[in-house]
């Protein structure tokens, strides 16, 4: 990564966090992926968790969302309806749905935000011509009844491409720091290599066990 990724958190509604060299191979102190979100919260048995995992076409959610279940990534073909991740330990069961970004499916979105937990939203830091496409696309989803309060972690993917824009450059572009009405933060990260994955991931598993309480 270079210099130009962010290296102070915002204040009060959320942070932005430099993504962390991942190791070759996990260990016992440091588990992947949502095995260590469950591992955090097997305190209270019983539990089914609800993530939606959206974004525009070809932002890399199913590449995230394959190595958030520390899956093979190599191979990835554009997803037309949606894919669920579950994952059972402990007691835990967690669900993430990983549902398309085309325009025609966009729409159906809704559909899905029932009972959320926590929304990702996955942007491709590369790709600035559908920055704006893409900011609209999350503060309609915002303004989402379902989603009221519901906490936000965007990721700002392939921070790896040398085009990509710095993770403070879009919280600006979309006016993260408008949010009051829940926890947020922007994570830059690159889902191929996997670097700043784990970062979000433990935000994630803070937010979970803060409303779980």
């Amino acid at each position: 990564m270079d210099s130009r990724a962010p290296s102070s958190p915002l204040q009060n509604e959320g942070a932005l966090q430099q993504p962390s060299t991942l190791q070759d191979s996990p260990s016992p102190s440091h588990p992947r992926g949502l095995l260590s979100v469950i591992q955090r919260l097997r305190g209270s048995p019983g539990q089914e968790l609800r993530i939606v995992l959206l974004g525009l076409d070809n932002a890399g959610k199913t590449t995230l969302l394959k190595r958030l279940a520390s899956e093979e990534v190599s191979t990835i073909t554009p997803t037309q309806g949606f894919n669920i991740k579950s994952v059972h330990s402990h007691g835990f069961k967690l669900n993430i749905w990983d549902i398309g970004g085309q325009r025609a499916v966009r729409p159906y979105w809704r559909k899905y935000l029932g009972s959320t937990d926590l929304l990702i939203y996955v942007i491709d830091s590369a790709d600035q011509k559908r920055f704006e496409e893409t900011g609209q696309e999350l503060a309609e989803l915002t303004e989402e009844e379902s989603l009221m309060g519901v906490p936000l972690l965007v990721f700002a993917n392939k921070q790896d491409l040398v085009t990509a824009a710095p993770a403070a450059e879009i919280a600006e572009g979309l006016s993260l720091h408008t949010y009051r009405d829940r926890e947020w933060q922007i994570q830059a990260c690159s889902a191929l290599s996997g670097e700043g994955v784990q970062d979000g991931m433990n935000w994630i598993s803070k937010q979970i066990m803060s409303r779980k309480q």
